[in-house]
């Protein structure tokens, strides 16, 4: 790779003769910088591309460019490379110079030489033609347009180790279910043991414990709380009106009436309501929190609109009641996959990661803060959209909702979604479940937005020395606009910003961002197989109607309901695919690429990483004392973004 290093002092002019062909801002942004030389300015590509990206014989290379005497203030470094007919993945990493003065990023308002000002205008030109936005479906918020995987910018794609990964993994799953004639199977299952046929390899601890109580109501209770979808039980204050439960009918283990329960805090609900036309059942869960601490279900309506027959207590017959909360459980999938997880953290994270890359130049400490935290986003957005969601894809074939009543759900979903949804502390506080006991995933996130909102308060307080710094970047704003724009589709009822007015403002967004990124997205991740390996836990699909008969349901019955071993099949593997950690996972706080040069931030992250070393052997000590350890918020399994 020939290459050529040219550098200017302030309020000189460019050396005469044509000017180089620049490399990507991507590759320059650790070089640009404002410092006075006063030693010898060294640059190096210490971890090439290909190499980074997983290419197979990558070398590490360095070279040294001495200068004598001071060159000045150094604005801007540029780096000549042929025009192949092919990509060319070799790029240096970074360039080191070495100074007695210190580097620092530069916000909008701070880069005032021509030459920085002229970089950076090209620097956005050249990413606003790289990343592109489209709609890829009506109400839903918008994507990042690419005609394949290889139309992707080559540093946002996945690493050749995680391709290789990715797609052998795939095969090997789907091979097997071939082999042994299960991938396209319309027969029910024989008996509930039969599923053990299915994956029987496939284990890890807490599958097997769902497969020994999954039929228990404390735990179909536990999993509101601390299964993969923790966002949907609120306390109930008043009984909605379509769901007419009365003392009569509920059993409360002499603990009083239900009023009293209620203004106790005491009862909690779980509504799945789907707005006006339905595509599977959108039941209502009414929930007790007992003496021992335990949150039991003593009710379940399976329809938005009650009738005869249409509640189900515990006092029911044994199938009766099992098949009201199987059919909770697979309303479960299909809320928790569109709305909880892809939804808000896959294509939110996207949102912002494309927003970034076409507003925010690489100087900008924003995108050094950021952009760690949208690694390999673009390319498992990009591999959902055309393998898991399309109308040929995976989810389709397996859920209930479809094609067209998953895309329902999401639009419904986005025009119900707000900003203090996304903040965990505002989300716990609206939704009444500050005290529900052994609740990890409030008790652990907020001790991770706490960790994650110190950080980026001091980086950001670091470069925002006031409000009328925050309001006055331009670059910091289109990146919000773009956000409220194409993100949440300019509904102003989201609560979403549309602009930043204070430095406390950009500090809370900031967090949320990357608490989605990292935490949230594994709260709603990396459990998916430990709590949907064992298929009657989470069926993703019913194939019978719910029972409109109270006394009519047994074993029978709830084989013919429950999906056949062709879908139970594919939604396994699915889930297996999803939850497996790469080899190339970065876990939270971990940044093996040096944006920050400045001393305050580099302080700031080692701080950020020893106090997600405490929090880490914290969850450890308390996961030790419990059967079902809660470990999606441990740092060490959170990924830095998202990133599968």
């Amino acid at each position: 790779m020939a290459t050529r290093l040219a550098s200017y002092q302030a309020g000189s002019a460019p050396p005469p003769g044509p000017p180089p062909q620049r490399l990507s801002a991507h590759y320059r942004q650790a070089s640009r910088s404002r410092r006075t030389m006063k030693v010898s300015p060294t640059w190096s590509n210490p971890t090439p591309e290909p190499q980074r990206r997983g290419y197979v014989g990558a070398r590490v290379s360095s070279f040294t460019v001495s200068c004598p005497v001071s060159i000045g203030k150094l604005v801007l470094i540029e780096l000549d490379k042929p025009r192949l007919l092919f990509e060319d993945l070799w790029f240096p990493a970074k360039i080191e110079v070495k100074s007695p003065e210190e580097d620092c990023a530069l916000t909008v308002f701070e880069d005032n030489h021509h030459l920085g000002i002229a970089s950076r205008e090209q620097d956005l030109i050249q990413q606003k033609k790289d990343y592109c936005w489209e709609v890829y479906a009506e109400g839903i918020p918008h994507c990042m347009k690419a005609e394949s995987f290889f139309s992707l910018p080559s540093k946002d794609r996945f690493s050749f180790t995680k391709d290789i990964e990715l797609i052998s993994t795939l095969a090997k799953e789907f091979v097997e279910l071939k082999l042994k004639r299960l991938s396209n199977s319309k027969k029910n299952l024989p008996d509930i043991d039969a599923i053990k046929g299915v994956f029987c390899r496939k284990r890890t601890h807490i599958s097997d414990y769902v497969q020994e109580h999954w039929k228990e109501d404390a735990f179909f209770g536990y999993q509101y709380l601390n299964g993969t979808n923790p966002m949907l039980i609120r306390r109930c204050s008043a009984l909605p009106d379509n769901f007419p439960v009365t003392d009569n009918m509920v059993f409360l283990r002499g603990q009083g009436s239900l009023r009293n329960e209620m203004k106790k805090g005491n009862i909690f609900l779980c509504d799945y309501k789907r707005g006006k036309k339905q595509y599977l059942m959108a039941p209502l869960v009414l929930l007790h929190k007992t003496p021992d601490d335990k949150l039991m279900p003593i009710a379940i309506q399976l329809k938005q609109t009650p009738s005869d027959d249409s509640i189900f207590f515990p006092t029911d017959s044994e199938y009766d009641w099992l098949m009201a909360k199987l059919f909770v459980r697979s309303a479960d999938f299909s809320e928790h996959q569109l709305n909880v997880h892809l939804l808000h953290t896959h294509l939110l994270a996207e949102v912002f990661a494309v927003s970034l890359l076409r507003n925010v130049p690489m100087v900008h400490p924003l995108y050094k803060l950021l952009i760690p935290h949208t690694r390999d986003t673009l390319e498992i957005n990009f591999f959902a959209r055309h393998f898991l969601i399309s109308k040929t894809g995976i989810y389709p074939k397996i859920a209930a909702a479809g094609v067209e009543g998953m895309m329902t759900i999401l639009k419904r979903s986005l025009s119900s979604m707000t900003y203090s949804s996304l903040c965990i502390p505002d989300d716990i506080a609206e939704r009444g479940v500050e005290a529900v006991p052994n609740f990890y995933y409030r008790d652990d996130g907020l001790k991770l937005w706490d960790i994650i909102q110190r950080f980026v308060q001091g980086v950001l307080s670091y470069y925002y020395r006031n409000d009328t710094e925050v309001q006055t970047d331009s670059e910091l704003q289109k990146w919000i606009s773009d956000i409220f724009e194409h993100g949440f589709l300019s509904q102003a009822g989201t609560g979403i910003p549309q602009s930043f007015t204070t430095v406390a403002d950009l500090i809370k967004f900031v967090t949320m961002v990357i608490f989605t990124c990292s935490g949230q997205h594994s709260a709603v991740n990396s459990g998916q197989y430990d709590y949907g390996g064992w298929m009657p836990n989470t069926p993703s699909t019913m194939q019978l109607p719910p029972p409109t008969t109270k006394g009519t349901t047994s074993e029978a019955t709830m084989l013919q309901t429950l999906p056949n071993k062709g879908t139970t099949a594919k939604t396994m593997a699915s889930l297996w695919l999803l939850s497996k950690e790469p080899s190339d996972f970065v876990p939270l706080g971990q940044y093996p690429e040096d944006h920050f040069s400045e001393r305050l931030p580099c302080g700031l992250i080692k701080i950020f990483k020893g106090e997600l070393e405490v929090l880490s052997a914290r969850i450890n000590i308390r996961n030790k004392k419990l059967d079902v350890p809660y470990i999606y918020m441990d740092p060490t399994k959170v990924e830095n973004s998202v990133a599968l």
